[in-house]
């Protein structure tokens, strides 16, 4: 986040003025995924590990 009061999507970086953002904590910090995004959060982490330090990734499961 660019500022205390501001909320903005750990992806796409919009904010709650431009989209609804669900509310979420990691390693006791507030952060926020806009609903387009959340597919990344979830199948896709390894793509916004860099704003989660410390995220483990698991490894793809066989098919």
């Amino acid at each position: 986040m660019t500022e205390q009061n501001e909320k903005n999507c750990l992806n796409c970086n919009r904010t709650d003025e431009q989209v609804p953002l669900l509310h979420l904590t990691f390693k006791n910090e507030t952060k926020y995924i806009c609903p387009q995004c959340l597919p990344v959060l979830i199948h896709k982490i390894h793509l916004i590990a860099d704003k989660l330090p410390g995220v483990e990734i698991a490894p793809d499961a066989a098919h």
